[in-house]
């Protein structure tokens, strides 16, 4: 076997080139750190693109099956009309933009279109309401706890985001079957003010620890683009890294600019910036799912690869995501196909496995758990 070295930030390490991790390499990255200083994190973030990935990659494939991406699909269960200023977000009531508000939707099309998704290989199906929170909204909270008993019924993941949680709705999701809660910090604590007024930095982190001390796995991540500058997304990476655990997934959007809103004339991320982010997210939180999320129809495929390669493991794909593009199920299954990729089984990650319990374990012996699809 192969082998050189190199050093990265300060630290020396050996680099082993084969395909897979070595028994003693995964033996030896099974610990995951939460006291990683922000420094640390920036002289990761900021070594030499190319090792950086090469790093990544080695980190990846002793955590992860390299072949493997988990494949999600997005409904918008309740669309625009929310109070909150997210000067990103097309669904604000505070922004004249293309998006039409409508009311949450009733139980049988959501239940159709994760049909639907999950004959196409999806494996995780989330929903999303465009509101601050569940406030005076028991009804259409007992309609949504009704969809995610049904999505779960089929042997799906299931995710949802609906803003703000207290405790006892995140009990109530969790006896549902909710498998994970997606609740982004979008960014640094100190670049927050500048995107968002409406809702706090510690708002979104209590509504996490909800959700977390509920026994939910937690979705969580950033949206790239904002105006943010690169000590921005090393000080997101380092807040995540200091949760009690690791966020199951951490999304990393490319802001879709839409019309209408604050940031409709906010150019591109460099694609490089995406890797780079990715790259440092995945040796960071090494046992995270790295989602590639919005805007990812916007990239090569050679781009995408190249993202896949830095460490993300989870797509969307379908007909849509919220409110923006979303790459088609037919096309994504193509590019995985042409790189030997393929879908991930519900209930794959441990973690997520784990939190599941005794609930995975009655699935298991009563019905087939979702199998990614094989390309």
């Amino acid at each position: 076997m192969l082998s050189s070295s190199s050093r990265i930030a300060g630290l020396s390490f050996r680099r082993t080139l084969a395909t897979h991790a070595s028994a003693s390499s995964e033996h030896a990255a099974k610990i995951t750190r939460h006291n990683w200083r922000r420094q640390e994190i920036k002289d990761i973030y900021n070594s030499p693109l190319m090792d950086l990935v090469f790093r990544a990659t080695s980190i990846h494939r002793q955590h992860h099956d390299p072949q493997k991406i988990q494949l999600c699909t997005l409904m918008n269960i309740k669309t625009g009309g929310c109070s909150e200023d997210c000067s990103y977000c097309s669904q604000s009531s505070r922004y004249s933009t293309p998006t039409t508000a409508s009311k949450l939707l009733e139980v049988d099309p959501v239940i159709e279109a994760a049909r639907k998704a999950k004959e196409n290989g999806s494996t995780r199906f989330c929903m999303g309401a465009a509101w601050r929170d569940l406030s005076g909204r028991k009804r259409g909270f007992e309609r949504i706890l009704e969809m995610v008993r049904e999505v779960r019924g089929m042997g799906m993941e299931v995710c949802t985001t609906l803003g703000m949680l207290t405790p006892e709705q995140a009990r109530k999701l969790k006896e549902a079957g909710l498998t994970a809660y997606n609740h982004n910090l979008d960014t640094s604590r100190e670049f927050y003010p500048q995107v968002i007024t409406t809702r706090s930095y510690d708002d979104r982190l209590e509504t996490i620890n909800a959700v977390r001390d509920a026994g939910i796995s937690v979705c969580s991540g950033g949206i790239l683009g904002l105006g943010e500058t690169d000590a921005d997304r090393i000080g997101l990476i380092w807040e995540v890294s200091c949760m009690p655990e690791h966020p199951e997934s951490f999304p990393v959007n490319a802001l879709v600019p839409i019309p209408g809103t604050p940031l409709e004339n906010n150019e591109p991320v460099p694609h490089h910036t995406l890797v780079r982010t990715i790259a440092t997210a995945r040796i960071v939180l090494p046992t995270t799912i790295i989602r590639l999320a919005a805007g990812r129809n916007t990239l090569s495929e050679a781009e995408q690869v190249m993202c896949f390669m830095a460490g993300a493991n989870a797509v969307f794909t379908g007909d849509q995501m919220l409110t923006t593009p979303c790459s088609p199920w037919d096309e994504d299954k193509a590019l995985m196909g042409r790189w030997g990729l393929e879908g991930m089984s519900s209930f794959e990650q441990s973690s997520v496995a784990r939190k599941e319990g005794e609930r995975l374990a009655g699935t298991s012996s009563s019905q087939t758990v979702e199998t990614g699809a094989k390309i």
